[in-house]
């Protein structure tokens, strides 16, 4: 099971109140890539975790602390660019590939570095080490599409590498960087105003539980300002970021003695119940020219208490976990870089 994820970048905006129209610049997140373009990232993610699972059969096996820390260095290159529209003659005087707003745009990641290490209690000699799909990554490519509305799909090369999606998912969630344009009020948002925004999270074991954000658009700095800012090359450290600050947390509508089975498990004859809660921040750093997340920190806590019970026969499984998660996202020039 996943407790914590790469980002907390979230589609279904429900914008706050706003700020008053007359005098104010309002800005739209948009990525301009530009064809050929090469953009470096590293990446670095660390996840605590406890845990314990009760069943009806005894496994003495199972582990119940677990740590990992994952390290990429990943390569991404603007393979081509859909516009949105037919493209306007050029202003006088531009430079030739100047970026502007794009429609679906294909990309291509290499992973020049990808490590991981983990520590468990687990005692199972037999199982697939977690820090695997990791490793296998580096020095492999993957070509995806990125659309104007954040989606990403068309992947080639991961069959190469997994044999699964799903087994894929994990190595990916660092993309969802890339689509921070979907994260933002369609009509673009200006210093100090906040917005939320909220949707179900699928899949979970109870019904109800919903993920929920407010961010602030603090303020603009010069994209090389703060005490983690990445080294940049001399044209980006020019280049002024607006800082976005997100605090997001995990809940379930309904009262605490409501029925929390959701359909798909009450189809199966089971029965959940119980608590899944969550909360964390993130602090972005987004390039006002070109778009481009520039940096990203942020830090999440996870927490679970449920049980899923047979309907036929009384039998349970009960889950109790906690999670921590910490991630950094950092915008590299374009020399090749090592990690630390």
């Amino acid at each position: 099971m996943v407790l914590a994820g790469f980002g907390l970048i979230a589609v279904g905006l429900v914008a706050l109140p706003s700020l008053p129209a007359r005098g104010i610049q309002r800005v739209h997140f948009t990525p301009k890539f530009t064809p050929g373009e090469t953009l470096r990232y590293q990446i670095e993610v660390t996840t605590k975790s406890s845990a314990k699972m009760t069943t009806p059969i005894a496994n003495p096996e199972g582990g119940s602390e677990f740590s990992q820390t994952i390290r990429m260095l990943v390569r991404l290159e603007v393979v081509s660019v859909q516009p949105t529209t037919p493209p306007a003659p050029p202003a006088p005087n531009a430079p030739p590939g100047a970026p502007s707003a794009a429609g679906a745009v294909r990309l291509r990641a290499t992973y020049e570095k990808s490590h991981a290490e983990s520590q468990t209690d687990a005692v199972n000699p037999g199982a697939p080490s977690p820090d695997d799909p990791y490793n296998r990554l580096e020095g492999h490519s993957i070509e995806f599409t990125l659309d104007p509305n954040g989606r990403l799909s068309d992947f080639q090369g991961l069959e190469d590498i997994f044999p699964t999606r799903s087994e894929a998912d994990p190595t990916l969630s660092w993309l969802k960087g890339l689509s921070l344009g979907s994260g933002f009020p369609a009509e673009g948002v200006a210093v100090g105003q906040k917005w939320r925004n909220e949707h179900p999270l699928a899949g979970a074991p109870l019904a109800g539980l919903m993920w929920r954000a407010e961010s602030t658009y603090l303020r603009n700095e010069p994209c090389s300002a703060g005490e983690n800012a990445p080294t940049l090359s001399p044209a980006a450290s020019a280049d002024t970021c607006a800082i976005i600050l997100t605090r997001f947390e995990i809940f379930r509508r309904g009262g605490a003695h409501s029925d929390a089975t959701p359909e798909d498990y009450r189809r199966n004859g089971l029965r959940t119940s119980g608590t899944w809660t969550g909360s964390g921040e993130s602090l972005d750093s987004i390039s006002l020219a070109s778009g481009f997340l520039v940096s990203s920190s942020g830090s999440s806590t996870q927490s679970v208490d449920y049980e899923i019970t047979s309907a036929v026969s009384g039998s349970a499984i009960h889950q109790v976990g906690h999670t921590e998660s910490d991630s950094e996202i950092k915008l590299l020039p374009d020399s090749r870089q090592n990690l630390p």
